[in-house]
């Protein structure tokens, strides 16, 4: 029996929303990542340079802890990976995620929140941190008013076994 999981790090509660209804309707598992150091108001004031996030962002070699406790990923064969788009990419605390497991002969499946941002680099970014052996799927932007009938039929185009 194939096993889906929904990970999801999210600071505003957009990301999450869309994540427990993909969860739902994929019949997966959530996980929330979250950051060991949680993001303060300062820390994601993308308007200052020298914010938390702003540095992170900037230096690509970034990878911010997870506070987590680990999840047995061989237990599942899907994963969507959900975050919010952050200077056209996926923020930093996702590759210390997909660095964290073995991906190797499960489907990766991103996706991402934005007001008006695409995924930009995101799936370049972001595969580099998995094993070649990574089943990997394009990232797929959604509006935070995505319903559950798009992420449906999204599933469905995808024709994940």
């Amino acid at each position: 029996m194939k096993t889906t999981l929904v990970a999801y790090f999210s600071c505003s509660g957009i990301t999450e929303k869309l994540a427990r209804t993909l969860a739902t309707v994929a019949d997966g598992d959530l996980y929330k990542i979250e950051p060991a150091v949680p993001y303060t108001e300062a820390d994601l004031n993308w308007n200052n340079p020298h914010s938390r996030s702003s540095l992170e962002m900037r230096d690509k070699a970034s990878r911010p802890a997870i506070a987590n406790k680990a999840i047995p990923m061989e237990q599942y064969d899907t994963v969507y990976i959900g975050f919010p788009i952050w200077w056209y990419v996926a923020p930093t605390i996702i590759n210390t995620f997909l660095e964290h497991y073995d991906f190797s002969g499960k489907t990766v499946i991103p996706f991402a929140t934005s007001g008006s941002s695409g995924v930009g680099e995101t799936d370049r970014w972001l595969r580099a941190s998995c094993s070649s052996e990574t089943i990997w799927r394009p990232a797929r932007r959604f509006p935070e008013n995505a319903r559950a009938e798009s992420l449906k039929s999204w599933i469905e185009e995808l024709h994940v076994e």
